[in-house]
């Protein structure tokens, strides 16, 4: 069983860019291990290091000023291919939570299939959160996944989220998990069904 989200409440890192792409995310050259463990060090890798492996220091990631559990994003964030790398190399370098006013389909599934939450908010309130974090890298925002609700500095904002994959968040389930959670009701109904 994997490892449930309720609440997250954390300080975080502001990725003020939009129409990130997973090859951007996690570049395909990558792509080469098939378990989740290893990828949170090429998160972002291009843009992150200089061709030399040193650090870019004016990357955020690398700015020992902004931390946290929770990565804020612009627009249109996990566009491109279809890739679960990259929500494991988002997971892997320790967020749980990212937040955009607008997601990829598949990036936002693939991230909820690995425990990662996507929070989806409004443009004023996505800009809300930029400059609180900006003008404050010490500022704790508060993502209450029962509640669905984002608050940070006083100002809140509730976001959707699929009701299947919001308790399968709660209960830490994968799939398979759900479906043995269930196990006697499915049982009762093929019961049911025969007679």
């Amino acid at each position: 069983m994997s490892k449930a989200i309720d609440k997250i409440t954390s300080t975080a890192v502001p990725l003020h860019l939009g129409n990130v792409d997973t090859d951007q995310i996690i570049p395909a050259r990558f792509l080469k291990a098939t378990t989740r463990e290893g990828f949170g060090d090429n998160l972002f890798r291009d843009w992150r290091y200089n061709s030399d492996n040193t650090p870019k220091k004016d990357f955020v990631l690398n700015d020992p000023t902004y931390k946290g559990k929770i990565l804020i994003a612009g627009k249109n964030f996990g566009c491109g291919s279809s890739r679960e790398h990259a929500a494991w190399a988002i997971k892997d370098a320790g967020f749980d939570v990212v937040v955009s006013s607008f997601f990829a389909d598949i990036f936002s599934n693939n991230a909820l299939n690995n425990f990662l939450l996507p929070v989806t908010v409004s443009e004023d309130f996505l800009q809300h959160l930029f400059t609180a974090v900006e003008n404050n890298p010490a500022t704790v925002i508060s993502v209450d996944l029962n509640a669905q609700k984002i608050t940070a500095n006083d100002k809140s904002e509730t976001f959707d989220i699929n009701n299947y994959k919001k308790t399968c968040l709660l209960n830490g389930y994968d799939d398979i998990d759900y479906l043995l959670s269930i196990r006697g009701e499915i049982e009762a109904f093929e019961r049911q069904t025969i007679n």
